[in-house]
Order: structure tokens, then sequence, then C-alpha cells
């Protein structure tokens, strides 16, 4: 076996105790939003079959990771979780509508992995199916600041178009016009020339459209959350937002956080006529995801998230093996009681290594039972920061560490 085998495959990673509690930390307090708002939990394969993703994604398609499994069946893993649930609803008539989803699962695409973007992330999607209504617009908007705003961040805010503002363009024009904040207004006039404008076009193009004013349905949208009683400061009109992906067919939406330059921590939009592709008749659908590393990222940047603690509050020694019954006996009783208990594993390890190993993983506490604890049925409990020791009845043990 190579060095080189035994590394990541690019763009791919390993989540070691800290980094994967911090994911579950941010996870779960989205989770809880969403779940407040009535969102319900959906889970979608690994693997699609290729045909379903393509055409969906314009020219970000040659990101889309292909390949031929051993039936020689073209298959892929999935660019976003759109298209699968798309899939699903196709597939599934029967659900009730408005179908209100959100789903926490990676995704994967060919890309070239710089800050905040990896070959595979998690991405935490909702979305609600079949309503018309610029409610349910509305209701994807204010989940999302409200998750934001659970994760710790304090100073974002929501950028809001409305792709009818792009009428009449051709998609590389919205492309490269969508690159305003990336590239600035000579990097998109750049980009406006190699597509067949000239200098003189395209500067008017990109000030006709950085002029150009709310539509009905942005107005309406804003005062919607209004009502929905969203601080002003939260979200902002912004003429030259597109979204890159062409499925999206009304109003597109982007959260950034102050402070985090990287871009975007997550965007949705209305796209009403991607599920028709799978079945018959419109449905219209709108939706958001978060990045969950550009989340974490820009939550690290600003110190919002709390340093890394085991699970584990006490660390039951084995002072023999004679005594290992009773060790046995005191770690099930206070995992019972509700404490997260280790015991050490080899009743042969001196309580010097015991001690080590629980002030290396950072247990707060030790218990200690010898044969003088057992006959008078307590225990030794060590604070490992502060070197205090302690001799207690079991009850006093459990209030002590909770």
């Amino acid at each position: 076996m190579t060095k080189s085998s035994l590394q990541t495959p690019k763009g791919f990673r390993d989540f070691l105790p800290e980094q994967s509690s911090r994911r579950r930390f941010v996870v779960e307090k989205i989770r809880g939003i969403l779940e407040n708002f009535g969102f319900e939990p959906l889970e979608t394969p690994t693997l699609e079959y290729a045909e379903l993703l393509k055409g969906k994604y314009g020219e970000e398609e040659k990101l889309i990771f292909e390949f031929t499994d051993r039936g020689g069946r073209d298959v892929a893993l999935p660019y976003d979780r759109t298209v699968p649930l798309a899939r699903v609803l196709a597939t599934n008539q029967n659900l009730s509508k408005p179908f209100k989803r959100y789903q926490i699962q990676a995704s994967y695409r060919a890309d070239n992995p710089q800050k905040g973007r990896f070959r595979e992330f998690t991405q935490i999607d909702f979305d609600i199916l079949g309503s018309n209504s610029l409610v349910a617009d509305a209701e994807v908007i204010v989940a999302s600041l409200a998750a934001t705003k659970e994760v710790g961040f304090e100073k974002y805010i929501l950028r809001v178009n409305d792709r009818k503002n792009f009428q009449g363009l051709p998609i590389e024009a919205i492309r490269a016009i969508d690159k305003l904040a990336k590239v600035g207004e000579y990097g998109v006039i750049d980009q406006l020339k190699r597509v067949g404008y000239d200098t003189k076009e395209a500067k008017a193009l990109l000030k006709r459209v950085k002029n150009s004013s709310p539509t009905k349905q942005v107005k309406d949208l804003f005062k919607l959350l209004e009502n929905y009683k969203v601080e002003t400061d939260k979200y902002a009109f912004d003429p030259t937002l597109a979204r890159g992906l062409d499925y999206y067919t009304g109003i597109v939406y982007e959260i950034e956080v102050e402070g985090y330059p990287a871009g975007s921590v997550g965007g949705g939009g209305r796209y009403d006529d991607l599920i028709g592709r799978f079945a018959n008749g419109k449905t219209p659908a709108v939706g958001f995801a978060f990045g969950l590393d550009r989340l974490i990222e820009a939550a690290e940047e600003l110190n919002l998230l709390d340093p890394y603690k085991v699970s584990s509050r006490v660390l039951v020694t084995v002072f023999n093996e004679k005594l290992l019954k009773e060790s046995l006996s005191l770690v099930s009783l206070l995992r019972k009681q509700g404490v997260p208990a280790e015991i050490s594993l080899d009743p042969n390890d001196k309580l010097e290594k015991q001690l080590k190993y629980a002030d290396n993983k950072g247990i707060p506490y030790v218990a200690i039972l010898g044969p003088e604890e057992v006959k008078t049925k307590t225990l030794t409990l060590k604070d490992l920061a502060s070197g205090e020791q302690k001799n207690l009845k079991i009850g006093e043990v459990i209030r002590e560490i909770k």
C-alpha cells in the first residue's frame, strides 16, 4: 500500500470528532428551526441514473460525477438534492400537497476544491412543492433567516431578485452578470464580450440591469416579510443576482454573512418548471439550501462555536481485576442516571495510566473505586482540571457531575 493511497481523494475529507461535533451542532440548530416551520425529513439515494441529472444544470453539468456501473448502466452522484426531490414527487403522486421537506445529505461535484468548496459536501435543503402562493416563497425565506440567526450570526443579509428582470437575455449573459460580486464590473464586461457583446453593448447592458427596479413579485414579497416582522436590514433587492442554475423561474435569493469573504452561505428560489420535466402537469416549487461547510467556516471565523468538549463526563477507573465487577456496576448506574461515562478497558492498567487517558481525552472527572471505597460504599471523585478530590456517596457524585 502506497502513502498516497492512505490519503482521501482530492476534495473529499475525514471529519474527526471535534469537526464532526461542530457539524452536528449546526445541523441540529437548523433542523430544529425547519421542523418548527413544518418541514419533514426526506432521504434520497447516493446514486441516481445519469439521465435524470443531465440537462438540468446548464454549464454546471460538466461537474457531475458520472460513470458506468457493473451492469453497464450510466449512473451519477447527485449534483444537488433538488433534482432527486423532483423525481420523488413525480413518482409519489399520493404525497399530500403542499409537500414541505428538508434533506440533510451529501452532494458531489467534480469542482476545483477551494475555500468553502469541496467535491463532497453536505447541503441542508428545504422546499415547498405544490404551491403557487408567494406566501410559500416567504415561508422558505423566513425559515432560512431564522436558521441563520439560530446558528448565532447577527450581521447577515438576504439578497433578493426576480429572474424576470433578465427576460429576453441569453443565458450566457445572465451567468456573466450573476458573477458581478466575484469579478467586478470589468470582469463582467469581459465575459459579456466573450459571448458576443462589444464593449459599448456590454456596458449598456450591465448598467440597465443594475438600474432595474424591483418587480411586483419582489415588492409583494417584501410586504409579506414586513408582515412576518422580519427586520428590514435583513433583506435587500439586488437586480444583478441570478443564481447560476438554469431551472430557476422566479424569485431567487442568497444569504451573505458579514465578515465571511468566501461568498454566500446559502441560496435558493422558485423553480416551477423542473418537476414537470418528470411528470405530466406543472408543479410549482420553491426552496433553499445551506452549504454546511460554508456555514461552519463562517461561524468559526466569527468565533460563534464553543470549544469542543468530549461527551464523556467521567471515567470510571478499574483499581484491579478483583474490583472489575464493582467498576462495571458503577459505570452502568451512572449511565442509567443520564451521566455519560466511560470505563477503563484494561483491568491491568496502572491508575496513573488511566488518569492520563482521561486527561488526554478531556474527560473532566475520574471516579476511583478502590478497596476502601468499596468497604464504605463511597468513591473518590477527582476533578482533573483543579486536581481536587472528594470522597462521596454515589448520589452525591451524580449531583456533582451534573
